[in-house]
């Protein structure tokens, strides 16, 4: 399918094109406003396309340069994605994301209930920050609105619906729905199907 974009976006296509071209050698098109707090903590393989609005805060603990958040190859991001990276957000080769999706590796506070867990008496920017890495497999297709949530890890060729919230590990060659996630259905590659679960 044919893209048709009218003289402006055209102009700002290319101007973005242009910015890329200089801050972002090796990424096809980091469309403008484009926002990373950390550049320095920011990997991403040839042929990284962002949407308008992606946001990167890559804060980590002070002194610390190593790299936290790492895109493979061909990773293209929709309109509005914000990826939080404090300790390590591994996104694979081909990602494909929609808009208004939200990736974080850290939460203000542990509210797991196995250990001690923060008191919420504590306002929530006062709580101690708590960090899991995120790693999200090859191959993923991330749908519009999605929420993906410290410590998680998405296997390769998943596809996650639309609205989803992801609060734990998903198998390889799944489609996850559902707030929280759920598995509905796998990919069966003896029948070259997907099979409901």
């Amino acid at each position: 399918m044919k893209n048709i974009y009218t003289l402006s976006e055209t102009l700002s296509n290319a101007y973005a094109l242009l910015l890329t071209r200089l801050f972002y050698q090796g990424a096809r098109l980091v469309r403008r406003p484009f926002y990373c707090r950390g550049k320095a903590r920011l990997q991403f393989g040839e042929g990284l396309t962002t949407g308008h609005h992606c946001r990167f805060d890559l804060l980590g603990v002070e002194g610390d340069l190593s790299k936290k958040l790492i895109l493979g190859k061909n990773c293209k991001l929709g309109d509005q994605v914000h990826i939080v990276a404090n300790e390590a957000v591994v996104i694979g080769d081909n990602c494909l994301m929609a808009s208004n999706i939200f990736i974080s590796d850290t939460s203000h506070g542990q509210y797991t209930g196995v250990t001690t867990d923060s008191s919420p008496d504590l306002p929530p920017d006062e709580r101690p920050l708590y960090m899991k890495p995120v790693s999200i497999g090859n191959n993923v297709w991330i749908g519009e609105n999605v929420c993906i949530l410290l410590g998680v890890t998405i296997g390769d060729g998943c596809i996650i619906g639309a609205n989803s919230v992801v609060l734990k590990d998903l198998p390889a060659q799944c489609i996850a729905v559902g707030s929280p996630a759920k598995v509905i259905k796998r990919y069966d590659s003896d029948q070259k199907s997907w099979v409901r679960i």
